[in-house]
């Protein structure tokens, strides 16, 4: 318990430090400001996984399923990956709601900033359940499996982020039921009184609509680092990397999307592979590494490809 409050304190600390210091200023972040960034993130959570090598080696926190510690640390990489992958879709959806609801460059990283305090939550009640669910009824794991390779199919022959309109979203129109919305930004408010009325402005109602769509995002990418591995702390830790990270590589990959449009083929070759590995679990288990390499290869291959048409088009 002591390691599960060290670590969430920590996180807790270092959001405090981003909005209070870091960024206390409203402002545009430039691609090399997010590219420094998003460095920082990914080689910290890299080496994070010394720290659970360490963890597990010295029996610091609970080992549910007796992993090794190599295997522990192997497992945090491989969901750590799954979730960075993963979280190219949640960039599509991000900048097609900061469009629609015409947010300020400057004004976005403080909506992602509370739309990734909100994401901490309801993955950790998410993952939470999972684990529940898994440990106490051993056939969910089929029903995950067989969700992943549903997903992965979707994938393939529908683009759903090109048809996504937020305005014309269940999440829009019942928020304005609830609250009315204005057009009217008042710096980086989220609520405005105009008439002694309060409003919801445009940064509130994107801050819900990117809420909302993480956790349907989150029906995918927990369940399929469910199928790596159930260890309670290898999948929050892994995770919440990948969530700290989000709002730095969004701004870092926001203005060059389209030159990773193959990525997509990776994240389906990922969850095929993942919900493969969940169904034919009792059957066979593949050695850790094998899913390690597997999943960083399909990665590598989507963004070399992706970069290469990319210079083909541009070149004609």
């Amino acid at each position: 318990m002591t390691v599960w409050i060290l670590f969430i304190a920590a996180i807790l600390l270092f959001l405090a430090l981003d909005l209070g210091v870091f960024n206390k200023t409203p402002h545009v972040i430039s691609s090399k400001e997010a590219g420094k960034w998003t460095a920082i993130f990914v080689t910290i959570s890299f080496l994070f996984s010394g720290v659970i090598y360490w963890l597990y080696t010295n029996s610091y926190i609970a080992n549910p399923d007796q992993l090794k510690p190599t295997t522990a640390a192997i497992k945090y990489l491989t969901g750590y990956l799954i979730e960075l992958s993963l979280s190219v879709d949640n960039i599509f959806v991000i900048a097609i709601i900061f469009s629609s609801f015409k947010i300020p460059q400057k004004n976005q990283h403080r909506v992602l900033f509370w739309g990734i305090l909100g994401a901490i939550i309801f993955r950790g009640l998410m993952i939470y359940f999972g684990v529940l669910l898994i440990n106490k009824f051993s056939w969910t794991t089929y029903i995950f499996g067989a969700f992943l390779i549903f997903t992965a199919a979707k994938m393939l022959y529908t683009k759903e982020e090109d048809d996504f309109q937020p305005k014309d979203s269940i999440i829009y129109k019942l928020l304005g039921k609830i609250i009315p919305i204005t057009k009217t930004f008042e710096k980086e408010h989220f609520f405005i009184k105009i008439a002694g009325k309060t409003f919801a402005t445009p940064l509130f109602v994107a801050l819900i609509v990117i809420e909302v769509m993480d956790v349907i995002f989150a029906l995918d990418s927990v369940p399929a680092i469910l199928a790596i591995t159930s260890d309670p702390f290898l999948v929050f830790s892994s995770n919440i990397f990948a969530i700290l990270g989000l709002r730095s590589m969004y701004f870092f990959l926001a203005n060059m999307l389209e030159k990773f449009s193959y990525l997509e083929y990776s994240l389906i070759a990922i969850l095929t592979f993942v919900g493969l590995k969940m169904l034919l679990h009792d059957f066979y288990e593949l050695p850790e590494w094998v899913s390690l390499v597997f999943i960083a290869l399909s990665l590598l291959i989507g963004i070399v490809v992706s970069l290469k048409m990319s210079e083909k088009t541009s070149s004609k």
